[in-house]
């Protein structure tokens, strides 16, 4: 993936491109209503002076037809300018959720660095929908501008003073308005910040509470998320405020504006310069004109959140990716050969050496969890080494596209998530197995995940909750595991997979893993002694040394690797 940088400028230019069509559509039709609306009251003078004022009864019939004729269009336009933008608002919304989405699920990964998932879930929806929302208010904007042309120039024919007050006036007032919104940008951002911060800390804690509630932590749990929640909170409070005084203000200045538009135009039908009919559209124009200049304020409002929103979401699309991928395919049908030269990774400075024969299954003993952590992570494609290859079948991992890499070496990590469903779903999204296929059946065999779906009310159809919630430790390690091993991948990295069951359900794990396993190259990080026994061979990697051989062979001569073990 080529790193790309992209503002929030882009992100606003990109979603309102790409619907420009419906966007012009809007805004011819909401320019129509608007200038609809700004002539419903010169109809009116005209029909006093032409009609009422002479006594012309067919005058003012066709005066009065002519009035029906411009509010059934200016309805029509609104109803079919309103739609358009509103499809405009919503799909540019969705689209901008997909492109969040896209780069958060990137294979090359790194949208997720820094971030809770909360957080990026902020980003995907409260942001996103602050972006969309620009393509409703945008068309609107320009309708209101085009009321204020019309209006201008309907007062300029009703009378020179008060159509060039309108002339002048405006665009002083507008950046009046713009000037006004600015703090309300600069507190859109934190308040956006804040909630995300607020909703990544509650979703970790959901995450957590069993093991919360396990160490007895919840009070600190609870203030943390108090804090977090006050600092939402208080940030929330600035931008309220900032909304409300921005409302005011904007709605006095407007007043301010029109209280000068009136005064001018009484005087002027005091003075006998204008016809009563005149001094009803004037006033009219008057009171008309309030609405654009409404429209204006909430247009630069909306202006101002989508701006601090676009920047935040191009933040996240412009994330360096963690890890870097080439072009070259794996071997075709390959016979699982996995070698690591020279690896480096934070804890192991002087490098990593293994060779896994093609459908060996070798366990790996790391006792520094940091450094089994960054190992798990190179296999896996989630980071590049700091120096060295993996190697499967002669292709160095890092010359692959990171889906490819990882659909050839699956890492299944030792806290394996699993999704809400049945637990028979969750065991079928292991790549390459189906709901027929036998390799199902197998894999929850191996991992005795068919004994944990025998003791649920459905079996197998067994609705199970978000993450695993309403499972034991040992129920969605092995729910887990079955998962990983349906995958059929070429080569399997297991970390732990069972740590929360108990001695003789992981005495049939390790004999099951060996049999399903078997032609096919399994890595196991662990210090489960019944793991390390059916595995060929055992590797032991610290910091200072290195030991091999079978389990029994280490137990026999390496005093070190005993007490790991068997601890």
């Amino acid at each position: 993936m080529t790193p790309q940088v992209i503002t929030g400028r882009a992100v606003l230019l990109d979603s309102i491109r790409h619907h420009r069509r419906q966007l012009i559509t809007a805004a011819v039709l909401l320019c129509g209503h608007q200038g609809g609306e700004a002539l419903v009251p010169v109809l009116v003078g005209v029909v006093i002076d032409g009609a009422v004022g002479t006594g012309d009864t067919g005058s003012l019939l066709f005066w009065l037809a002519v009035l029906g004729l411009d509010f059934l269009a200016l309805s029509f336009s609104y109803r079919f300018g309103a739609r358009r933008a509103w499809l405009a608002d919503v799909r540019a919304d969705q689209r901008m959720r997909h492109a969040v989405a896209d780069r958060v699920l990137h294979p090359a990964g790194g949208a997720e660095t820094g971030r809770l998932p909360g957080a990026l879930t902020s980003i995907a929806v409260a942001d996103a929908k602050r972006v969309g929302v620009l393509n409703f208010a945008l068309p609107l904007g320009l309708a209101a501008f085009a009321a204020l042309v019309v209006a201008a120039v309907s007062l300029l024919r009703i009378s020179l003073p008060l159509g060039l007050l309108i002339l002048l006036g405006t665009p002083p007032l507008l950046y009046a308005v713009h000037l006004l919104g600015k703090p309300l940008e600069r507190r859109s951002g934190p308040e956006q910040e804040r909630a995300a911060q607020a909703s990544g800390v509650a979703a970790d804690l959901v995450a957590g509470v069993r093991v919360l509630k396990g160490i007895g932590a919840e009070p600190a749990a609870v203030r943390r998320y108090t804090a977090t929640s006050r600092d939402a909170l208080a940030a929330t409070l600035r931008a309220t405020g900032a909304q409300a005084w921005y409302s005011g203000a904007v709605l006095a200045v407007n007043g301010l504006f029109l209280a000068l538009v009136a005064l001018v135009g009484g005087r002027l039908a005091a003075e006998g310069d204008i016809t009563i009919g005149g001094l009803v559209s004037a006033v009219g124009l008057a009171q008309f004109l309030l609405g654009p200049l409404e429209i204006f304020g909430w247009v630069n409002g909306r202006f101002a959140q989508a701006r601090a929103s676009a920047a935040r979401i191009a933040e996240v699309r412009s994330a360096a990716p963690a890890v870097s991928g080439g072009t070259a395919a794996p071997v075709a049908d390959g016979p699982g050969h996995l070698r690591i030269r020279g690896l480096r990774t934070p804890g192991l400075a002087a490098g990593v050496d293994l060779d896994v024969a093609a459908g060996e299954t070798v366990g790996l003993v790391v006792p520094d969890p940091a450094v089994a952590a960054a190992l798990l992570q190179v296999l896996g494609r989630e980071q590049d080494p700091q120096a060295g290859s993996v190697e499967l079948d002669g292709v160095d991992l890092a010359r692959m596209p990171p889906a490819a890499a990882r659909a050839e070496v699956i890492v299944a990590a030792h806290d394996a998530r699993l999704f809400a469903g049945t637990v028979l779903e969750n065991v079928l999204a292991g790549r390459g197995a189906g709901p027929g296929d036998p390799a199902v059946d197998g894999a929850m065999r191996a991992a005795q995940a068919d004994q944990v779906a025998d003791a649920l009310p459905d079996g197998r159809d067994t609705e199970i909750a978000e993450q695993g919630s309403s499972l034991s430790g040992g129920q969605r390690q092995r729910v887990a595991l079955a998962r990983a091993l349906a995958a059929q991948a070429r080569v399997l990295v297991l970390h732990d997979p069972t740590t929360a069951v108990d001695a003789v359900t992981e005495a049939r794990i390790a004999a099951g893993l060996r049999e399903v396993r078997a032609g096919r190259t399994t890595l196991v990080l662990t210090t489960s002694p019944a793991l390390l026994a059916a595995a060929d061979r055992v590797v032991v990697l610290d910091r200072d040394r290195r030991a091999e051989g079978s389990h029994a062979e280490l137990l026999h001569t390496d005093a070190a690797y005993r007490e790991l073990v068997l601890s």
